[in-house]
């Protein structure tokens, strides 16, 4: 009897020191950047802000090198559980700082041989597609809420995230056609497999037109859609909270499913989720909650991972 009651007690004890802990991140500095913001609304829950409102968040070269670092450092942060993608200002972003493009020009001029500028460029491009990458490659999921206006790169950037909410008047614009060349950093390979549409998809590249919130709304590439800014990052933190109360292991096992899923066969994703899941099935986090959810009994805080 007196055991069992100091193991209750030292189970009491464990959870109240793990939940002090969680809500100690809520106020810990993070990195600083020159063009994100990171902050930490709720245990767990980290916020990455675009923030170069002055040039509506286009992407200059400082840009593409934090973005990268910022989510290669998330997904290796046991504290983060959830990413929110949003960004300062009055638009969400710009597309690329045409100041860069414009630098990379002058770079190009010092080589004439067209083999040495090709390296270059490709070199480039393929930088910027991995900044990108680092948002799908992140084991934890990342919500974009978007505001005002989304071009080109912006585009390319929330293709990437797992949730995307928008506030009613935000657009989107696949962009890149009207500056004379294809889109290259992820909204041609992403976008079509996420909004299942081709002709949509292809009238939207063709085009380069306005894409309203309503209408992403309706063909699925957004999944909610909030009147004003302010609602659209309460509701996001909302839904934060709630995923980052859930298993780690079982969280980012599954976000690690769906993207091998989505570029593989059905049996080739289900192969791969039962390698998986060989291990994780006997981790700490699923025999909790299977007990919690047996006996009825309240969620388990999870250790993180």
């Amino acid at each position: 009897m007196a055991i069992n009651i100091v193991k209750n007690s030292l189970g009491s004890l464990g959870k109240y020191l793990q939940a002090a802990s969680a809500l100690r991140y809520s106020t810990e500095m993070s990195p600083t950047y020159k063009t994100l913001i990171i902050t930490i609304p709720k245990p767990f829950v980290y916020m990455v802000k675009l923030n170069r409102p002055e040039k509506l968040n286009a992407i200059n070269s400082t840009m593409w090198k934090e973005f990268k670092e910022c989510f290669e450092g998330l997904s290796m942060n046991p504290d983060c559980r959830v990413v929110i993608l949003s960004a300062a200002g009055k638009s969400f972003c710009a597309g690329i700082d045409l100041q860069g493009m414009m630098d990379m020009g002058q770079s190009l001029a010092e080589h004439e041989d067209i083999a040495r500028r090709s390296k270059l460029i490709g070199s480039k491009i393929k930088d910027y597609q991995d900044s990108f990458t680092a948002v799908e490659k992140c084991s934890k999921p990342v919500i974009a809420v978007i505001h005002g206006a989304c071009i080109g790169a912006g585009m390319d950037m929330i293709s990437a995230a797992d949730i995307r909410y928008a506030s009613s008047s935000a657009y989107f614009q696949i962009k890149e056609i009207d500056i004379g060349m294809a889109a290259d950093v992820g909204t041609l390979q992403r976008f079509p497999k996420i909004v299942g549409s081709d002709s949509l998809v292809r009238e939207l590249v063709y085009t380069a037109r306005k894409y309203p919130a309503a209408e992403a709304l309706e063909s699925g590439f957004i999944s909610r859609m909030l009147d004003n800014e302010e609602s659209l990052l309460n509701k996001s933190i909302e839904v934060a909270e709630d995923i980052a109360s859930k298993s780690p292991v079982a969280v980012q096992g599954s976000k690690m499913s769906l993207v091998y899923s989505r570029d593989h066969s059905v049996k080739e994703g289900l192969d791969h989720i039962a390698m998986h899941n060989k291990a994780m099935l006997q981790s700490e986090d699923f025999l909790n909650a299977a007990m919690a959810q047996a006996v009825k009994g309240d969620p388990p805080i999870f250790s993180k991972l």
